[in-house]
């Protein structure tokens, strides 16, 4: 893997490098499913993300025979739709451990992505800390997702509108009940989630840049 060393100043004083490509639009390299990796295939240039059963992560590995990636300061894109009423999230800080069978991710924070009735959290959602409970675009249309981590601070843009914008307290659960719900010191695992059979999401365009 070749990381680029290039940075740039950007207007709020911070340097980022370049960006980074996660995705080669053809197929699933540099990319592990935690479970059920048949839920995960590349269609038309797009990770294609449905559940063969509840739930499963696809985890960005580079080239890594084990493990994941970890990225602590960065700025994420990627471009997205959806089929109809579909539910979906992109994790940040995570890791692989699931909470027993379910499937859950016990670690980081999901930036939730969900046009279905059934769950009122809509997309943009910092999920169980800012939640939004009307979407902000047309999910069966492209549209991109840009997540900023620096420091504390986590920002979701859809669309280059700001939607989310958190500051994690240095002491206590931002999500009551999920204490690994929290940013990591030395960073954590980029995946998309795959939640149900009855959802389906397309991810491509997908990069990163270290801030």
């Amino acid at each position: 893997m070749v990381v680029l060393l290039f940075t740039a100043l950007r207007p709020d004083g911070y340097c980022a490098q370049e960006w980074q490509s996660l995705f080669n639009g053809k197929d699933l390299t540099g990319w592990r499913a935690n479970q059920l990796p048949e839920s995960f295939s590349v269609v038309d240039g797009a990770i294609r993300a449905k559940a063969t059963k509840p739930s499963a992560h696809l985890f960005y590995v580079g080239d890594l025979k084990e493990g994941f990636v970890r990225f602590k300061d960065f700025e994420l894109e990627a471009m997205v739709r959806s089929e109809p009423h579909a539910n979906s999230g992109i994790f940040i800080h995570a890791d692989m451990t699931a909470r027993g069978g379910s499937g859950k991710l016990q670690k980081g924070y999901e930036i939730q992505l969900n046009s279905s009735e059934q769950d009122k959290r809509k997309t943009g959602s910092l999920y169980g800390v800012v939640e939004l409970d009307k979407s902000p675009v047309d999910e069966t249309q492209w549209f991109r997702v840009r997540i900023t981590v620096r420091g504390r601070q986590i920002m979701v843009h859809l669309n280059d509108k700001k939607v989310v914008d958190f500051t994690e307290p240095e002491k206590g659960d931002p999500v009551p009940g999920r204490p690994g719900r929290r940013l990591d010191p030395l960073g954590g695992g980029i995946a998309l989630q795959a939640h149900d059979p009855t959802s389906v999401f397309y991810f491509k365009d997908i990069r990163i840049r270290k801030i």
